[in-house]
């Protein structure tokens, strides 16, 4: 995909996040569930580089790091995001221009230094400009495992598609603010969602090369016990809330997730699947396999092809942060029609577990 608008920090995708826990093996442990396998070591520091598909992960074990300080304030959560470039050193010096604030992080000799910016909650966001099979940041600073594949299928998911950041009520305008001014994201939605007791306003944003897209959600009342306010304590303060993985047929990839013993957000009503015609006249998807694993559907059907998108959702697996999982078919949204309904159906879990009092 081209650049959509103007992309003065040259961005194009997503090249990792950073992941780091008071307990790191937990923090492993998820990741293999979800597929990700172990293919490298970090040349001098306690850093795995974990993969699936062209996903790269990356856990920081290392003591009195950055990302060790992040997970002892957040606990265990996405610690930094590593944004290509085309010019590191380029886009480095624009950001800089435009406001942003430089991240000094420690690097050992030989090592390739990246330059880093602070980012939503403190974690760095990483320019990488290395990214070529043979010349990447990876062969540089990391020692692939014996034997391993370099590119594992896993469950069957190959491009991080969008995460997605919990705010502070008053604070989206701010974060818009700052992938706007510093990369040329623009709002491409807006949704304001109204369960029975609360609420969350979202703006998603994508950058100019359409590959990198970070929705910003925020409480929509003050003083709620809403979903976003109970993230916001649970994680002690500003972060990724999930992130969004993507393949080419998720049903199949629902079962290997599930072989794996990964807790999935409970299926909607059956009422749902009943009004999917309804909803989507003509959308031509098996129900029943749908239906059988909780896999929601969006879109829209009208003038002819359908444009749909699949998704489901995990239970938070890392303190109060989760996955998601989505297949497109040429539909570009974020389930607009679905996220009324897993609000709702958070909002159920938060009744159930008293953290909202019914009145």
């Amino acid at each position: 995909m081209g650049d959509l608008f103007e992309n003065p920090a040259g961005l194009c995708g997503f090249e990792f996040v950073e992941f780091a826990g008071p307990d790191p093996g937990k923090v492993a442990e998820v990741l293999r569930l979800l597929g990700f396998m172990k293919v490298a070591t970090h040349r001098s520091k306690a850093v795995d580089l974990y993969r699936q598909g062209g996903i790269n992960f990356i856990l920081n074990r290392e003591k009195k790091s950055l990302a060790d300080y992040f997970a002892q304030e957040h606990g265990p959560s996405a610690c930094g995001l590593g944004f290509r470039v085309r010019n590191a050193h380029q886009a480095y010096n624009h950001v800089l221009e435009k406001g942003a604030q430089p991240l000094d992080i420690p690097t050992g000799p030989m090592e390739l230094r990246l330059p880093a910016i602070k980012g939503i909650g403190g974690a760095p966001i990483y320019l990488i400009d290395r990214f070529e099979e043979g010349s990447s940041i990876y062969d540089i600073d990391f020692e692939y495992l014996d034997g391993v594949d370099r590119h594992p299928q896993g469950c069957g998911f190959y491009e991080i598609d969008h995460l997605t950041h919990n705010v502070y009520r008053g604070r989206m305008a701010f974060w818009a603010d700052f992938y706007e001014r510093l990369f040329n994201f623009r709002e491409i939605r807006y949704f304001d969602i109204k369960g029975e007791y609360t609420g969350l306003t979202s703006k998603a944003m994508t950058a100019p090369d359409g590959k990198i897209r970070i929705p910003l959600n925020e409480e929509a009342s003050a003083g709620g016990t809403g979903q976003i306010e109970e993230f916001l304590m649970q994680f002690n303060g500003e972060g990724v809330q999930h992130i969004a993985l993507r393949c080419d047929d998720l049903p199949a990839c629902v079962d290997r997730l599930r072989k794996n013993g990964v807790p999935l957000m409970t299926a909607p009503p059956d009422t749902y699947y009943d009004m999917l015609e309804e909803r989507l006249p003509g959308h031509g998807e098996p129900v029943e396999e749908l239906k059988a694993r909780g896999i929601l559907v969006d879109g829209s059907t009208e003038g002819g092809e359908p444009k749909l998108l699949l998704q489901i959702f995990s239970a938070t697996l890392l303190g109060p942060v989760f996955f998601e999982f989505i297949q497109r078919k040429r539909d570009e949204g974020f389930g607009e029609g679905n996220f009324k309904a897993l609000f709702e159906s958070i909002e159920r879990d938060q009744i159930q577990r008293g953290v909202i009092k019914k009145e």
